[in-house]
């Protein structure tokens, strides 16, 4: 006689299952942007687009490359939706895109932009990114405890 397996393939809102037993809320950012229009920008207002938008540091990593520079964009975009705020909410640079060499691309909050994500309660940012020879994308998720302030 076999045994019979129960297999539970969705879950409540908030479920132990889930969540470990505690409450959280998952707020969600995502962005798209053609390379060919960060490259003409680029092209046109060097100094100034990179010094607006590029930490130091993301400027190190993408050394003007287009499709790195389109893909962090994206993410700045994305982590703006994330925290409900738009491109006039926070600056761009106190959303910094790093990376670990062999590790996935990681958020780093500086300013009004952590500030607005320790008050939505906001614990971590998972950053997934990606580009094909036109195209650059980038999707934030963001896990908050339920019990935090909501935009």
């Amino acid at each position: 006689m076999r045994k019979q397996v129960l297999f539970r393939a969705s879950f409540e809102p908030n479920s132990p299952e889930l969540t470990g037993g505690a409450a959280s809320m998952i707020y969600t950012g995502i962005d798209l942007i053609e390379i060919p229009r960060v490259a003409g920008v680029l092209e046109r207002y060097p100094e100034r687009f990179l010094a607006k938008v590029f930490t130091e540091g993301e400027q190190r990593y993408a050394r003007g490359r287009a499709h790195q520079l389109a893909s962090r964009f994206a993410a700045k975009e994305a982590v703006m939706k994330l925290l409900g705020t738009g491109v006039r909410g926070v600056p761009w640079k106190s959303i910094e895109v790093t990376r670990k060499r062999g590790g996935p691309p990681e958020i780093i909050l500086h300013g009004s932009a952590k500030a607005r994500a320790e008050k939505m309660g906001i614990t971590r940012i998972a950053l997934s990114l990606s580009h094909s020879r036109e195209l650059a994308t980038a999707s934030a998720v963001g896990e908050a405890r339920d019990d935090a302030w909501k935009p």
